[in-house]
Order: C-alpha cells, then structure tokens, then sequence
C-alpha cells in the first residue's frame, strides 16, 4: 500500500477541533475534552500532563487509532469521519506510533521480525525482501547484534529502541511517543533527545525529509531544549502553552510541578 505520497504544503498533518478523546484502557469513559489542536509539518510538539491526564488517549486519537467522542478530525487535510476504510488506514500509515512500557513488541517475533512486520503486512514483502531495509533501522538503534533475539531477552531500553525503529520502518510523515523517557537511565535519555533531535532535522541514515514530531510527557524539563510548541492536559482540558519562553515564564501551579529541578 502507498503511503508516502507527499502532503500538500500548509496542509495540517494531524488536527482536532473541539473534539473529545476517549479512554484507550476505558472506552466509555472521556478523558480529555475541548480539544483544538493542529499539528503541522516541521512541528515538534511536547504535550505534558499529569499521570492519569489523558495523554496516551489524545495521541491514540489524534494517530486515528481510535475515533473521538465528539468533534472534527483530520488526519493530511482530510475528515476521518468520512474516510473509506482503505483510505483512512493510507492516512494512518503516514503517522508512526511508539508506546509506552517497551512498546508493545510482539513477544514471539525476534527484534527484525518485529520491525519487519509492518513492511511484510503492509507491503507485500517477504522477511528477505525487507532485510536491508530492517537492517539499516537496527543499525540506527544501535542493536544490529540483536537482531535475532527475543524482546523477552532484552531490556526495556533496548524493547523501546526496536519499537521507535519499527514505527519509522515505513518512513512516516509524523512520529508520536508517548512517554519515551519514563524510567530510563540519563544516558539512555540522552541518546533518545539526540536521535528525536536528528529525526526532527531530517536523519541522514533514513535519507528522507524532517520527521514532524509529537512527544507525550509527565516531565517537561528534559524537553525544554529540543520542543519547538508546548501543550499541557489538566482536568479533561487541553491548554497550549506556546514555546520554550513562554513554558519556563508560566506561573500555573500545575505547569510548575511538570518541571522538576
């Protein structure tokens, strides 16, 4: 399937208006509401919240993974609601998802296999027919020596480095993360800031233009540095907060205990 067809410029990669996102762990429940938010390309988006706040259902609903309660999405120009099955996963092939909590690998496949699945299910590829590419996305992450190891085996640093590499395999217009920080070592840190950092640049290694990013956090400070738009969920609330300046001078409470230290 084709998903690499460019969008047109000023077009919004992803937008939401006056939307509501569900609960992905309670679908029946709202959790985050009044939604107004547009993401365009080149945009580096660090939106922070409390644990609980919501923040795992906004990018759920903003990748289409799951649709709002109420209001307008749009995913490349176009309303979700009146998409077509084939074209609304087209569109949803262009927005790469890294979870939290080691990123949902699929614990019988080897770190390759994983990051294979979405070529060979996708695009018709066989595991030899993606090798090179798959190749190419471990040395990225610096696991080509783990190639053929079990996610089990590994630890979580290196389960969600498989997971980043498996959500830019098919070269995605967008990249979402939720939480990628949570519980890692300041090294590992490090290395994840230079590469979302390289990635929003335009990585030489995947050879392609910058990758518009969207990072969902409970620690605003190691961001402050690398985020270009700030947002912030409270009380079923979504509220920008604006750029680096504009975070560090903000004098709500609750801004101030997302930026410890």
């Amino acid at each position: 399937m084709e998903t690499n067809s460019p969008t047109p410029p000023n077009t919004p990669l992803l937008e939401l208006i006056d939307a509501a996102a569900f609960g992905v762990d309670a679908p029946q429940v709202v959790t985050v509401e009044g939604i107004n938010w547009r993401v365009m390309a080149g945009d580096f988006w660090v939106v922070a919240g409390l644990p609980g706040s919501g923040k795992s259902d906004l990018l759920a609903t903003a990748a289409g993974l799951q649709r709002p309660e109420r209001g307008q999405h749009r995913m490349f120009g176009a309303e979700t609601a009146e998409l077509d099955e084939v074209e609304l996963l087209r569109r949803r092939l262009k927005v790469g998802m890294v979870f939290e909590h080691g990123g949902r690998l699929f614990s019988h496949l080897t770190l390759a296999q994983n990051i294979a699945l979405p070529l060979c299910y996708h695009q018709n590829r066989t595991e030899e027919g993606a090798g090179e590419l798959v190749a190419t996305m471990l040395g990225l992450i610096g696991l080509a020596a783990a190639a053929d190891t079990l996610p089990g085996r590994l630890n979580r640093n290196a389960r969600q480095r498989a997971a980043l590499a498996r959500a830019l395999v098919l070269r995605p217009e967008i990249l979402l993360l939720d939480n990628p920080l949570r519980g890692l070592d300041p090294r590992e840190c490090r290395w994840w800031l230079d590469m979302l950092d390289r990635l929003a640049a335009g990585h030489p290694q995947l050879g392609g233009p910058p990758v518009t990013l969207v990072v969902a956090t409970d620690n605003l400070r190691p961001w402050l540095d690398h985020g270009r738009q700030f947002g912030f969920l409270n009380q079923r609330g979504w509220t920008p907060l604006g750029d680096r300046a504009q975070v560090i001078g903000c004098e709500d409470p609750l801004v101030r205990d997302l930026l410890p230290g």
